[in-house]
């Protein structure tokens, strides 16, 4: 596994990929650079949008205005649950 992220910048503008086994997520400050990406994507892999990110190995993923941010509440919680301990 590569946990190195693709980077792609042109002037101020970046979109950035991760790809584990079949999943991938990507992003970008620049809507056309992100539209570029996806046909591109599309044209060469059966491929399916999921929508805006919420939850991705483990974590969960909120993302604001003013930055994303990433939790694991859901994972420790669920550990509660499993040993019987949300109490």
């Amino acid at each position: 596994m590569d946990k190195t992220p693709f980077i792609r910048k042109h002037e101020n503008d970046v979109i950035l990929v991760q790809v584990y086994v079949d999943d991938i997520i990507f992003g970008s400050n620049n809507n056309s650079m992100y539209e570029e990406f996806v046909v591109a994507m599309q044209e060469e892999f059966e491929m399916s949008m999921m929508g805006e990110l919420t939850y991705f190995l483990g974590l969960q993923v909120k993302q604001l205005k003013h930055g994303t941010f990433l939790s694991q509440s859901k994972y420790y919680f669920d550990l509660l649950k499993k040993f019987k301990m949300e109490d």
